[in-house]
């Protein structure tokens, strides 16, 4: 239970009206009862709070909570960022007394923290070290010398590999893996794709190849206040590591290649995929399915649209969109260009034609001279 006031007192806003009410939970205006917060952070939802049942609510800056019928209220000026408190606080998290599960297995050479908690079925290698705080849920697994920071939250079948390094505060969604080798393979001679590269496909003779691994000796470096989401995977680097700046959040099914190196603050959206040994700089934002040729740079504050594919050295700042990726407005003009061709491609057909008669209708006049 909670009340409108410690709501208020949460996001630093004033008490509109009485906020002594007992509360059960957050809900949509039009399925709010009168035990539920309300939350109409939008003009839009005006008339869906008049016709449900709450008392009291989360408004937008300016609005009337009294001529809505409500008895108190919270005015925001901007709706995600009080979204994000509001839920922070209601939250509860999982729950894991602190303590080592019966069923973990932990090595005698690991060294675990004050308050850790170790859920079912948890194995923690040799030499591993568990920082205070951290909570390791169900079938997580910890590889030899990794060292997890305070306060750390792995979800159900996180697997971290050994030498992993992970900072304070890092939260890593079910399944998701790190450390695990680099995908990084030779062949004795030059290979087929290394002559297509060279030669841009101009390669007659086709024959047979193998490869041969090249080990990761490196590993993965996760800055502090870092987000893993579900299944995504971070590989570790072949002699240097891996590397994911502090405070980078990371999607679900995200794939990082070894020796990549991601800057602070980033955003990397579902199904992104960095091929090894690119440098991403800060506050990058790579929307959904973007992918990452390797051995390139992205400069700091770059913005790519979903699905973008990049294949070149991308400056700071840019907005970039495509296949291949290029300046958003160039991208737009592009697509605009191309819902026109086959209008275009109609009018060029005339125009052949026209051109056609007007041939014919001059040798049929030098005929007759």
């Amino acid at each position: 239970m909670f009340t409108l006031r410690d709501i208020a007192e949460t996001l630093g806003r004033p008490l509109e009206g009485d906020g002594s009410r007992h509360l059960r939970r957050a809900a949509e205006p039009a399925a709010a009862g009168p035990d539920d917060l309300a939350l109409a952070m939008s003009p839009a939802y005006g008339a869906a709070l008049k016709a449900g049942a709450a008392r009291v609510a989360i408004l937008w800056e300016g609005a009337d909570w009294r001529e809505m019928g409500l008895e108190g209220a919270v005015t925001v000026p901007r709706a995600r960022l009080a979204m994000a408190g509001i839920t922070r606080a209601l939250d509860p998290g999982p729950e894991l007394a602190a303590g080592i599960h019966p069923s973990a297995v932990v090595d005698p050479t690991a060294e675990v923290g004050a308050d850790v908690a170790i859920g079912p079925l948890a194995v923690i290698g040799p030499r591993a070290r568990i920082g205070a705080g951290t909570r390791l849920m169900a079938h997580v697994s910890v590889g030899a010398e990794a060292i997890l920071g305070a306060d750390c939250l792995l979800h159900p079948g996180v697997r971290i590999g050994s030498r992993v390094t992970l900072g304070d505060r890092v939260i890593c969604q079910p399944g998701a893996s790190i450390g695990g080798d680099g995908f990084s393979f030779v062949t004795p001679e030059e290979s087929r794709v290394e002559k297509a590269r060279r030669t841009l496909g101009a390669v007659d003779e086709v024959t047979p190849q193998g490869w041969t691994r090249i080990h990761s000796l490196g590993a993965v470096t996760i800055g502090d206040d870092v987000e893993i989401g579900a299944n995504a995977t971070i590989d570790k680097g072949t002699v240097a590591d891996t590397r994911v700046g502090r405070g980078t959040k990371i999607d679900n099914l995200v794939m990082i290649g070894h020796n990549n190196v991601i800057g602070e603050d980033c955003l990397l959206c579902a199904q992104v995929g960095l091929a090894g040994g690119s440098r991403i700089g800060h506050r990058v934002v790579l929307a959904g399915q973007v992918g990452v040729n390797d051995n390139i740079s992205i400069g700091d504050d770059v913005v790519a649209g979903g699905a973008s594919k990049i294949f070149t050295r991308v400056p700071s700042g840019s907005v970039i969109l495509g296949h291949p990726a290029v300046k958003m407005e160039t991208q737009l003009q592009i697509q605009k260009a191309m819902r026109r061709l086959p209008r275009l491609s109609g009018q060029l057909a005339e125009l052949r034609e026209t051109v056609a008669r007007l041939v014919q209708g001059t040798d049929h006049d030098r005929s007759e001279d």
